[in-house]
């Protein structure tokens, strides 16, 4: 480093015949002396900018070469995520029940509506059930029939004449069925709801 050197002492028994070549009728011994810490100055200074520009020059390609690490770095790191997540995504493929999220509910606390068996066969054909089914009679009365096995098969009369066995559940009907235009309003509304969380 140039800014560490030190102008040596041309003014010792070392630089003798240095001055001697510069002393003449013109320039006293003073002047070469002082004509030598010039030219060394003016070395020194053109060193120390050929060293700072060296220091900039290294810099730079240090950046350079740090910044080249540092995205290379980052492309290893963002194929690694690629990776892990295309291994989670083929876990969750492999096992979705063992992957599906977990609902953040309270424990249910409200009593379980379930109306007949009856209805709940038909919506689950897709046929059309009277609401009355929904209503506090409706589910009072499911109560009362839920002791008839829901696998018991009886001999019905079909629409054509012909008769065949079928599940109980299907064809039990409550006697006391209203039907919807004669549904008081009071059992409608408390129908509704019950009829679409059914659904």
């Amino acid at each position: 480093d140039p800014n560490l050197n030190i102008c040596p002492d041309y003014a010792s028994k070392d630089f003798v015949d240095t001055r001697a070549q510069l002393i003449s009728e013109d320039i006293t011994e003073e002047q070469a002396i002082q004509l030598l810490k010039n030219i060394w100055q003016a070395n020194n200074n053109t060193e120390k900018g050929l060293w700072q520009q060296q220091v900039n020059d290294d810099r730079e390609e240090q950046a350079h070469r740090d910044h080249l690490e540092e995205d290379k770095e980052e492309c290893l790191k963002q194929e690694h995520l690629a990776e892990e997540e295309e291994a989670r995504k083929d876990e969750q493929k492999k096992n979705k029940h063992k992957c599906t999220p977990i609902q953040n509910m309270g424990i249910p606390d409200d009593p379980a509506i379930t109306p007949c068996s009856y209805a709940l066969h038909k919506l689950d054909k897709g046929e059309y059930v009277e609401m009355w089914y929904f209503t506090n009679d409706g589910l009072d009365e499911a109560v009362v029939k839920k002791t008839i096995d829901d696998d018991a098969m009886i001999l019905s009369t079909l629409a054509n004449g012909s008769t065949a066995w079928v599940s109980a559940t299907s064809t039990h009907n409550a006697r006391s069925v209203i039907n919807d235009e004669n549904l008081p309003f009071e059992d409608f509304c408390q129908a509704c709801p019950r009829f679409i969380t059914a659904l």
